[in-house]
């Protein structure tokens, strides 16, 4: 994992411990695998629990979704120095198989970066290396006020 010990923002500053890390990150099982932010990668765990399941015992896309939203958004965010934060514009998601309870990987990168609006770009996949789903996201970048 590439963290430079001075790193400013809201991504570091949950990463550090400055800060709570958000509760949706929590309810999904958010965990930081690796960040790159000069490439504008990450890969992050999710623990998909029991209580994300649809009646047919798959995890429900909505949960899918959200993962993969949490997987987009910090590839971004961590390249961001203080003071910026770049909430998601829109999320386009294809679900590929079912996925099963247990811990799902999510891959993503920023395609292309401007000075306001990025493209990004991921995927969820399953133990056995299966994607799930894949998405791709556009994100504005803003001050915080």
């Amino acid at each position: 994992m590439t963290m430079e010990a001075h790193r400013q923002g809201l991504f570091w500053d949950v990463q550090d411990g400055r800060i709570p890390p958000p509760a949706a990150a929590v309810t999904l099982g958010w965990e930081l695998i690796a960040v790159d932010p000069e490439r504008g990668t990450i890969e992050v765990a999710f623990q998909a629990g029991e209580q994300f399941l649809n009646p047919a015992g798959v995890v429900q896309g909505g949960f899918l979704a959200a993962m993969l939203d949490d997987t987009l958004g910090p590839a971004l965010v961590a390249t961001l120095p203080a003071g910026q934060f770049a909430p998601t514009l829109d999320l386009h998601v294809q679900f590929l198989r079912p996925a099963r309870p247990g811990r799902l990987v999510g891959r993503g990168r920023v395609v292309q970066r401007g000075n306001e609006v990025c493209f990004l770009a991921g995927e969820l996949v399953d133990p056995n290396g299966k994607t799930v789903a894949v998405a791709t996201a556009t994100a504005r970048i803003k001050n915080i006020s």
